[in-house]
């Protein structure tokens, strides 16, 4: 344990005693700052890369806010084509139903006026069919009476030819001109 220590010892020593290369007094992570420092001021300050960056990025964003702001209208555009749609769309609606309850209401008026010219029609074809009746039976019984009226004057003059004889006859005439 003994021989640890004392390598420590050493090792502490020689730590102390070595040191690292310097240049102009300052160490090496020094070095690195104060080149960082110059690069960045040379970028910024003379470069002028910091206003190319930065133009860069405002036109970036104003791209963007273009482009948002046309979504924007785009998209109200939209809104208003859809909201006119959906009004014509509900006014076709409207009027498909008004057209339908206007051909219902037809077609019930047409069914109506044929039932009422089918009825008329009915009644006028009965009225003339029993109008025909009518004068067909006026026509028969007139042939009846003009058959009856020749049959019984065919019958009276058989019987006035058969029961008469000339001096019935010479009465029957004076007693006409009698009466006259």
């Amino acid at each position: 344990m003994l021989d640890l220590l004392t390598v420590a010892a050493e090792v502490a020593e020689h730590a102390g005693a070595h040191s690292e290369p310097t240049f102009a007094g300052l160490e090496p992570y020094q070095w690195v700052s104060v080149a960082m420092a110059v690069l960045l001021l040379f970028v910024f300050g003379f470069a002028k890369v910091h206003k190319s960056i930065a133009g860069g990025l405002d036109s970036k964003i104003k791209a963007i806010r273009d482009n948002l702001e046309e979504a924007k209208q785009l998209r109200a555009e939209a809104e208003a084509l859809r909201q006119e749609y959906a009004d014509k769309i509900a006014g076709a609606e409207k009027d498909a139903e008004a057209m339908l309850d206007n051909a219902r209401r037809e077609a019930k008026g047409i069914v109506a006026k044929a039932e009422e010219d089918t009825a008329a029609m009915i009644t006028r074809r009965e009225r003339m069919a029993q109008d025909k009746i009518a004068a067909a039976e006026r026509q028969a019984v007139a042939e009846l009476r003009a058959k009856a009226a020749d049959a019984s004057t065919a019958a009276a003059a058989a019987l006035i030819a058969g029961n008469h004889d000339a001096a019935a006859d010479k009465a029957l005439a004076d007693e006409m001109i009698a009466s006259l």
